[in-house]
């Protein structure tokens, strides 16, 4: 769940959450309905991809290991594995 928050909601909702809050200090009012939608959607979308980038490039295992999938082992479930 905090994989989903923080790779497609927290990039979503950001440059909203930012507006607001400079529009409070700056303007000392909270309206929404004055809001740039388009160029807030717009950055939040560029943020979620820089972030979904990101993580796949960050993560992950080397490109030469081989993927061992899950099996069951004298009644046990092993998990899966990378390795050489």
């Amino acid at each position: 769940m905090l994989r989903i928050l923080l790779q497609y909601l927290l990039p979503l909702i950001l440059p909203f959450l930012a507006y607001l809050i400079y529009a409070r200090l700056a303007h000392k009012t909270g309206r929404m309905s004055d809001a740039p939608w388009i160029a807030l959607a717009a950055a939040g979308v560029g943020l979620m991809a820089v972030s979904l980038v990101s993580w796949s490039i960050l993560s992950g295992s080397d490109p030469g290991e081989t993927y061992v999938p899950a099996r069951f082992e004298d009644g046990e479930l092993l998990p899966g594995t990378t390795g050489p």
